[in-house]
């Protein structure tokens, strides 16, 4: 059966929020804060991610497991029905100011005509919702580009538009200084593992703060993904990150009829671990900003 993206797979509820339909599954909104660091006080919400959340059969399936039963013809039908299901739960449940991430897979940009059509289908949606396009943020995950030059027009098409751009899990695989350079992002989120590895040792520690500084001066934001623990976050901080992301300040929360965005809480002194020089004076042994786990 042949399916067209747009309200028709649009599911809206009573409370103004929405759901989308793909065959059999039903696609829910999460959004998960990112936050910024304020100076001298707690970290604070400044945009939020939309992420999908699929069941089937009335049962939530992991997001992964929903994408491997979807055809690789019909790939980038679904992404761009994810990315209308964010824009119109962001219209209905965020602050008229908020700015929203949304994801773009760089495989799926097999030409300029692909490309070309998805930027079309988001000028129609944030005209139908009214957001305005300074709000987004066009986010550039890992996957390895199917056209450098399709993705790069892309992206140049998305910033005239006055959309912004953000590279994904930098330091994974395919998403390194190269990307970087080609597509001259205003933002540059680090991979969650990547910088959990740098964390671990002094020498890994200076050397991601030498990259965000090194991006400060190109004027391009920095995000730090996938912080699970007040280590990570007092250690974010001190590398001069701009913003954080992860399960120890905020987790994604699916966009329900009583959906309402959290403000930032209160950043404790339990949530943060000593200062790593404290923690390598008292224990010699101890990997720079790991706490012990046994």
């Amino acid at each position: 059966m042949s399916r067209t993206v747009g309200p028709a797979q649009i599911i809206r509820q009573s409370a103004g929020t929405s759901r989308a339909s793909w065959g059999a599954f039903v696609l829910e909104t999460a959004f998960q804060p990112i936050f910024a660091f304020q100076p001298g006080g707690k970290p604070k919400i400044v945009a939020y991610e939309g992420l999908v959340r699929p069941s089937l059969g009335g049962e939530r399936i992991s997001p992964g497991i929903f994408f491997s039963a979807i055809a690789v013809s019909e790939r980038l039908d679904v992404e761009t029905l994810t990315r209308t299901l964010h824009l119109h739960n962001a219209a209905a449940c965020l602050a008229p100011d908020a700015t929203i991430f949304v994801n773009f897979d760089p495989s799926l940009f097999t030409e300029r005509s692909v490309a070309a059509g998805a930027l079309d289908d988001m000028r129609k949606v944030m005209r139908e919702v009214g957001i305005d396009p300074c709000r987004v943020v066009c986010e550039v995950t890992e996957q390895k580009a199917a056209s450098p030059e399709a993705l790069q027009a892309f992206v140049k098409a998305l910033r005239a538009g006055g959309l912004r751009i953000a590279i994904d899990d930098y330091g994974a695989e395919d998403s390194d200084i190269k990307r970087v350079k080609a597509l001259r992002p205003d933002i540059v989120k680090f991979d969650a593992q990547w910088i959990g590895r740098l964390m671990a040792t002094g020498a890994g520690f200076a050397l991601l703060t030498a990259m965000v500084e090194k991006f400060a001066e190109q004027g391009i934001t920095t995000v730090f993904e996938g912080i699970e623990e007040g280590w990570q976050l007092e250690l974010a901080e001190k590398s001069g990150a701009s913003m954080v992301q992860g399960f120890v300040l905020a987790r994604p929360e699916i966009v329900q009829s009583s959906f309402q965005p959290k403000p930032a809480e209160e950043t404790t002194k339990e949530l943060a671990a000593p200062e790593p020089d404290a923690k390598a004076a008292k224990k010699p042994q101890k990997r720079f900003g790991r706490r012990e786990t046994n």
